[in-house]
Order: C-alpha cells, then structure tokens, then sequence
C-alpha cells in the first residue's frame, strides 16, 4: 500500500512562490504517474499536474507556464513548484497515486 504525506503549504502573498511536496511510502514512485490535484472551498478536484513514468509532463491551464512538477528518485518524493501565486490558487493540494495523501493548504492573500 502506498502512502502519500503532502507538505510545503501555508500562507503566501500574492505573487510569491511555494514548492510543495509529496513523500511517498510503501512503493518506490520513481516511475510511476503521479499527480497533484487541488480542491478550493465549494469547488471539484482540479488536476494541476502530472508527472508520467517517463518524466513527460502535464499542467492544468490554470497553472501553465507558471509550474513544474518534479521527481527526487533518491527521497521517493514528487515536488510541485507554482511562482507567481493569485488569490484563486488557495485550495488544498493532494497528491495521487493509487491512493490520496491528506493534502496541504495553500492560501494566497495579501
């Protein structure tokens, strides 16, 4: 069984950057899909980014060209960094694979 542990969230101003992990346990992600959705207050799970198990990666338009998803073989763990944050990034952020980690926050405000 894999065990996903998000971390890196918390309270950002506008503009400022947050690089947010996913430690993975229980199974090695080095190449394996991994993604990182987000959910914001009375809103669905969006996907923000994959990373596939050939490295190839994906982004949701609301985060393109302002995101890179990462992998650390060596610590089993996927980072997601997003710059330029906006009010309408606050959300909590969970990981995936096979199973959901139990995400972190992420609030951007001034």
């Amino acid at each position: 069984q894999v065990q996903l542990v998000e971390s890196g969230g918390g309270l950002v101003q506008p503009g400022g950057s947050l690089r947010l992990s996913c430690a993975a346990s229980g199974r090695a992600v080095s190449s394996e899909n991994v993604q990182w959705y987000r959910q914001a207050p009375g809103k669905g799970r969006e996907l923000v980014a994959v990373i596939g198990h050939l490295g190839t990666t994906l982004y949701g338009d609301s985060v393109k060209g302002r995101s890179t998803i990462s992998r650390d073989n060596a610590t089993n763990t996927v980072h997601l960094q997003i710059n330029n944050l906006k009010p309408e990034d606050t959300a909590i952020y969970y990981c995936n694979h096979m199973y959901w980690g139990q995400g972190t926050q992420v609030t951007v405000s001034s």
